[in-house]
């Protein structure tokens, strides 16, 4: 998760608002690619098709996930260790 500064956050609010709030249990993880793919692409639009910025995207993308997985997946399996016991 990028820890950006609350201004900076501000300015985007409104285009993360109305996506979360286009998600619901109906979206898929196809929905899912294609909201962030229409974001990267948006990206490069705006930055120009170069090196330096398709680097930003896939380190943005791997960054995101990394986050995702120790914030979110790891706790959760974690506690499915206790619910359930480990396997090793």
């Amino acid at each position: 998760m990028p820890y950006i500064l609350p201004i900076d956050r501000a300015k985007l609010t409104g285009a993360t608002d109305a996506i979360v709030a286009a998600i619901d249990d109906t979206t898929t993880a196809g929905d899912l690619n294609y909201m962030i793919s229409l974001m990267a692409k948006a990206y490069i639009d705006a930055k120009g098709l170069r090196y330096e910025h398709l680097n930003a995207v896939v380190g943005a993308l791997d960054s995101c996930k990394a986050e995702f997985q120790r914030r979110v997946v790891a706790p959760y399996e974690d506690r499915k260790i206790e619910e359930n016991g480990d396997v090793y």
